[in-house]
């Protein structure tokens, strides 16, 4: 028993599925030369220097390579839930912004290079192509009409940025349960969508989960301004220490740490 909760422990630091199995995932990860984890935890030490000082009282964290939303309230960790990022030629970036609508039941706009790459090749193979796909044009742009198959679900929460990057549900359910969640465009994908809705208007007392839930399925697009913005970051951890003293090594998705580790660390 104790050798399997240790092996549980040590699954759960990794970021593996704590099933208490010693399997490949396993022993790649506890093979990891300790000198290897050493140089982890000094890149990280120094990506933490680039994270505020002081922190407000309730702010959200993506941590990329974790797939993972963390939830502070009271400098407290609320919840966490998994996430989807940006696949690595489309990766997700790091910087900080200000949570300030949310969006019910939301329009697709589709990016530009999405129309280029993707929706006009296949509306030249099918011309049903935008209807069979809930799609409209929207001047010369397209978009996808609010409903259960729209990309970003029944609702998104935006924080205006020049990335054009923004929390959203999504149709695509099964991809959560992945180990490794780097299949977007870049921007992030919720698991729960609803339950952060509920945080953030939890003080309004016109928004209750009744009228929430009737908002997301309504299938009419509908802003609601926050009375005050949440601070969001998407952050890059690949080691950290967790809310229960652990500490934790997650995979290099987007080989960063690399470079970091050249200009920190004489070979």
């Amino acid at each position: 028993d104790s050798l399997e909760e240790a092996v549980k422990s040590f699954q759960y630091r990794s970021g593996l599925h704590p099933d208490g199995i010693m399997g490949p995932a396993f022993f790649r990860e506890i093979n990891i030369p300790l000198k290897e984890n050493i140089r982890k935890l000094i890149v990280n030490m120094e990506r933490t220097r680039w994270v505020p000082a002081s922190l407000s009282n309730q702010y959200l964290i993506i941590n990329i390579p974790a797939f993972t939303l963390y939830v502070y309230d009271q400098d407290t960790l609320a919840f966490k839930m998994n996430v989807v990022v940006g696949k690595d030629i489309h990766k997700t970036v790091v910087f900080n912004g200000d949570l300030k609508y949310v969006v019910f039941s939301p329009y697709w706009n589709v990016p530009a290079s999405i129309m280029k790459k993707e929706i006009l090749p296949a509306i030249r193979k099918d011309p049903d192509y935008l209807k069979k796909h809930n799609m409209e044009w929207n001047g010369n742009m397209i978009r996808q009409k609010p409903g259960a198959s729209n990309s970003l679900g029944l609702v998104k929460f935006l924080f205006p940025n020049s990335y054009n990057i923004y929390l959203h549900d999504s149709p695509a359910k099964s991809l959560f349960n992945e180990q490794s969640r780097a299949f977007s465009h870049g921007c992030i994908r919720l698991a729960n969508p609803k339950r952060l809705a509920e945080f953030l208007l939890r003080k309004n007392p016109e928004w209750n989960e009744k009228k929430i839930t009737a908002a997301m399925h309504r299938g009419r697009e509908q802003y609601v301004t926050l009375s005050n913005p949440v601070p969001v970051y998407l952050a890059y951890l690949t080691a950290w220490i967790d809310n229960q003293g652990k500490l934790n090594f997650r995979n290099d998705i987007y080989n960063r740490d690399e470079a970091l580790e050249e200009m920190l660390i004489r070979k």
